[in-house]
């Protein structure tokens, strides 16, 4: 068997071992922060923070919710960073940005935090802060989840099937978990670009 084959079979094996209740939760949860006018912030490093900025576009263009991620702020994430150090970054962006209750925090991260291995720092501090105020905290996360499992209302976590192959895996299924909550009924507002142009061009015929 080649590597592409062993691959592709992983993340089918990923796929009937996911659980799924915690993905209606969280339609649901995010259909609660639209419904009440809230925002979400995206938070996630390497690789989760550009799916964070992909999410971003997907939640605000589809779905018609207010979101942000910290880490698209390149100048203010980096000055954070040199001044205050890197485990603050986020937290005090959240402060400034006043997040509520109304609003949910959602973690794309393979470890998904832990203040004693110093994985994700970062991400800790924000979830903290997060519950201190009552946002709703959502996440899709490898391994064990760390933190962000521990304190979420509706975690993902993508199961381990292959341990060499962790972070690919986990980060390629926060993309597979956020499109399927932007074309979920409950929560898509607006119709993507080919989908409709296909609907067009049969309506045309």
């Amino acid at each position: 068997m080649g590597y592409a084959e062993q691959h592709m079979r992983e993340s089918a094996q990923i796929i009937e071992k996911m659980d799924l209740a915690p993905v209606e939760k969280m339609a649901d949860l995010l259909a609660q922060v639209k419904a009440d006018g809230g925002r979400i912030f995206f938070l996630g490093v390497g690789g989760s923070a550009g799916n964070c900025s992909h999410a971003v576009n997907d939640f605000r263009k589809i779905v018609g919710i207010e979101c942000y991620a910290p880490t698209d702020n390149v100048s203010e994430l980096t000055a954070r960073t040199n001044d205050d150090g890197w485990a603050s970054i986020f937290v005090e962006w959240l402060k400034i940005s006043k997040l509520l209750a109304k609003d949910a925090v959602f973690i794309f991260s393979v470890g998904g935090g832990n203040l004693e291995k110093n994985i994700s720092p970062n991400l800790v501090t924000a979830l903290q802060f997060a519950k201190s105020v009552g946002a709703k905290v959502m996440g899709v996360v490898g391994r064990d989840g760390g933190y962000t499992a521990q304190v979420a209302d509706a975690c993902v976590i993508v199961p381990t099937v292959n341990p060499d192959n962790v972070t690919p895996h986990s980060e390629a299924f926060q993309a597979v978990v956020w499109h399927l909550l932007v074309s979920h009924p409950k929560l898509k507002a607006n119709q993507t670009k080919w989908e409709s142009a296909v609907a067009t061009a049969s309506t045309v015929r």
